[in-house]
């Protein structure tokens, strides 16, 4: 490891550009270069990134030095070293002879969305596209082939180096490469993601939080497209934190998580090529704080707009997988638009504002005012 850090200015002769807010623009890097760069980070070789300071260079950056793993030791970190002392040994062939660092590229890609090009979402005419819904299976493990969803924090990767060890973190610690997007970053703003594509997959693993454990390692057998790079994307998007779930059912708040999710799901032809659905589950929901129904449905909103469909992961609430199912087919089978929709969803929050509402009767209130809608015609 301390020989590839060395390796730098040889791998990396020029400085490394920065992903800064309010503007689409990517970068690419070689996989050696990643491991290059996350070797330093690992040694804390990056000089001001420590700091805290709300007025440093580096504030609205993520932290990149490994130091806020080491001391305080818990199980949680040392599960979290079993993944990045796997990823090291496999990219510096330390074990088996056929592991060596892999040759192939990896794109981050910071995509903005101007206030001129943020949808009318009242007035949105298309319908919800197809929505496959499992309480069994992962985003990352059955979620080939489409572009998957990381439940992400403002500062990519979360607490990938701290103590976290929820979706993101995982995420981050099964694919270490995804961890140099912390190094140039900058914070994501309400209408901005990050989509990464060719990210390897390096470690199986078991558990979420205090469960979570790393198993062994993972042969990554994903095809490669013609820039090298694994066919496999993956899209930053961050939800609201909610200290009071009630905020977020002000409209304000839905229409940001809206923008936030076409954001992430929307893109270029070519990217729907490659990755026509989109991989998902409770986004921005248990620590954040938001309501499965309300989320689900935005997601289901956002996808229609960028006319993918969707594969919805519940992680193991059947329940929840009948919720969303019957709501979803009663949406399809009265063609309910986005637009009829968005303005429901606008009554319903005035009138949970006026306390006339409560915040579990959302579907209900959707069935019931659609039910009305088409008597009445």
């Amino acid at each position: 490891m301390a020989g590839l850090a060395l390796e730098l200015p040889e791998v990396c002769p020029k400085g490394i550009p920065l992903l800064r807010t309010g503007k689409s623009h990517s970068i690419t890097l070689s996989q050696k270069q990643i491991a290059c760069l996350l070797a330093n980070a690992f040694f804390c070789t990056f000089p001001y990134r420590n700091a805290t300071n709300p007025q440093a260079e580096y504030a609205e950056y993520p932290s990149i030095n490994f130091h806020s793993l080491f001391g305080r030791w818990s199980e949680r970190k040392m599960q979290k070293f079993r993944a990045i002392f796997h990823y090291f040994r496999v990219v510096t062939g330390a074990e088996k002879k056929e592991w060596k660092v892999p040759e192939g590229l990896v794109t981050f890609s910071r995509e903005y969305i101007s206030e001129s090009s943020i949808p009318s979402w009242k007035r949105c005419s298309e319908h919800l596209t197809i929505v496959t819904i499992s309480s069994e299976g992962t985003i990352e493990g059955d979620g080939q082939d489409m572009l998957q969803v990381d439940f992400a924090c403002s500062l990519v990767g979360g607490g990938v180096l701290a103590s976290g060890l929820v979706q993101e973190e995982i995420l981050f610690l099964v694919h270490p490469e995804l961890i140099v997007s912390r190094l140039f970053t900058e914070k994501l703003g309400d209408t901005e993601c990050l989509r990464i594509t060719g990210a390897q997959q390096y470690s199986e693993y078991y558990g979420f939080k205090d469960d979570f454990m790393w198993l062994d390692h993972h042969e990554d057998k994903t095809e490669r497209d013609e820039w090298l790079r694994r066919k496999r994307q993956i899209v930053a998007i961050d939800a609201l934190d909610f200290k009071n779930p009630k905020d977020q059912f002000h409209m304000k708040k839905v229409d940001r998580e809206l923008n936030k999710a076409y954001c992430g799901f929307t893109g270029d032809r070519e990217t729907h090529f490659y990755y026509p659905a989109i991989a998902t589950g409770n986004w921005g929901c248990e620590v954040f704080g938001g309501d499965v129904q309300l989320k689900a449905l935005i997601q289901m909103m956002a996808a229609a707009l960028a006319q993918r469909k969707m594969a919805y992961f519940t992680f193991g609430d059947k329940e929840l997988v009948q919720e969303l199912w019957q709501m979803h087919h009663f949406l399809t089978l009265r063609k309910v638009t986005v637009g009829r929709l968005y303005r429901t969803l606008e009554h319903f929050c005035h009138a949970l504002s006026k306390g006339n509402q409560r915040a579990s009767e959302l579907y209900n209130y959707i069935r019931t005012a659609v039910k009305d809608t088409t008597s009445s015609i």
